[in-house]
């Protein structure tokens, strides 16, 4: 059994890789064909679009269709072994069924584990780059949040600015804020607020006047060039599209939390992408169990059969994840539950068409 589990994991993993490989260079081709217009407009130099946009697109491309072309991958190769008679011959020896597929878990298990390293720290860390590329001559990721921002930091704590400027990183009209209950108890103001490039959250006000206030008593602060921590960030200030692609699963974790302190807007569409990103491995092993049990059998039609439907139940996937995600970010639908839902309907059909499978 030995020498039928290598041939098994060798066809899987090499079916997986071909077929990806050759939808990257397609999916590269056009998108070199739209955005060829936009490099040549922005003059940006081809070393950087090659390297900065395309090879640093790679693996958001293998991850974006992983679960799918693990997928297509053991429907195609189980299909051709079940016309050729090869898992009639196998089952006859006295292979139980379940005994066949553990090949087949442990090649979808090292995909899954793959995913899972690709989405939560490589594709963040390659993001950075690929976006700072866009964002310098593609598109602009940065925009500004409008006039009048308000920003609640904590349960007590409130931050208005009146405009923040993105390029230059300061802010114009800077009121900081803290509550005891219905109570203010400190205030800051200043003219114009300077991010420090020092920490993430440190900043500097010129010129300030700072109240602290207890009762009845009351005391005023005022000076030029006052270095301080908020817990405030640049971003807070201003809207980047999609950020989240550029945190890993613990950046991504903490961003939440401190956006639910701060009651930011928003925060389901980060909930879900964290989610999401700890179920698509799992929908590896789901549907591999599915494409198993579906191809193993020898059926009028062949491959072309199997590869009919697979792609229907792949797409169905596909499908019902997208509509989960926006039950989640725009409806009353728990995020995690919006990204594990696919997941436990597959694994329920996957269990029905492993019973009915040839044994």
């Amino acid at each position: 059994m030995r020498k039928i589990d290598a041939y098994i994991f060798k066809k899987y993993i090499g079916t997986f890789f071909f077929a990806i490989s050759m939808l990257i260079v397609v999916v590269i081709i056009f998108d070199v064909s739209e955005n060829i217009d936009s490099f040549l407009k922005h003059n940006a130099p081809w070393q950087r679009v090659v390297v900065d946009y395309y090879v640093m697109s790679i693996p958001y491309y293998i991850n974006l269709f992983i679960h799918l072309f693990a997928f297509i991958a053991v429907v195609f190769f189980t299909s051709k072994m079940a016309a050729r008679t090869e898992i009639v011959a196998i089952l006859s020896s006295g292979i139980s069924f379940w005994r066949f597929l553990y090949p087949y878990m442990l090649a979808a298990v090292s995909i899954a584990l793959m995913s899972l390293y690709f989405g939560n720290f490589l594709i963040p860390k390659s993001n950075e780059v690929r976006r700072n590329f866009k964002d310098e001559y593609m598109e602009r990721l940065s925009q500004s949040a409008g006039r009048n921002v308000h920003v609640q930091m904590g349960k007590d704590e409130f931050v208005y600015v009146e405009s923040f400027n993105i390029a230059k990183q300061y802010g114009y009209k800077f009121s900081w804020e803290k509550y005891d209950g219905n109570e203010l108890k400190y205030k800051v103001l200043s003219d114009i607020l300077y991010h420090d490039t020092v920490a993430i959250n440190s900043w500097r006000i010129d010129p300030y006047a700072i109240r602290h206030i207890d009762g009845e008593n009351e005391m005023l602060l005022k000076g030029r060039n006052l270095d301080t921590i908020i817990n405030l960030y640049p971003t807070d200030l201003y809207k980047l599209k999609e950020d989240f692609e550029e945190m890993n699963y613990f950046e991504l974790r903490d961003h939440i939390r401190s956006m639910k302190e701060k009651g930011s807007e928003g925060v389901k569409a980060y909930e879900v992408e964290m989610h999401q990103r700890m179920s698509a491995p799992g929908a590896v092993i789901i549907l591999t169990l599915i494409g198993a049990a579906l191809s193993s059998r020898k059926v009028r039609g062949g491959t072309g059969m199997h590869l009919g439907i697979g792609i229907t139940i792949a797409f169905s996937y596909i499908l019902f994840m997208q509509v989960s995600k926006s039950f989640a970010i725009s409806g009353g639908l728990s995020p995690a539950l919006a990204a594990w839902i696919p997941n436990i309907l597959f694994f329920v059909i996957g269990i029905y068409l492993l019973k009915k499978a040839p044994k």
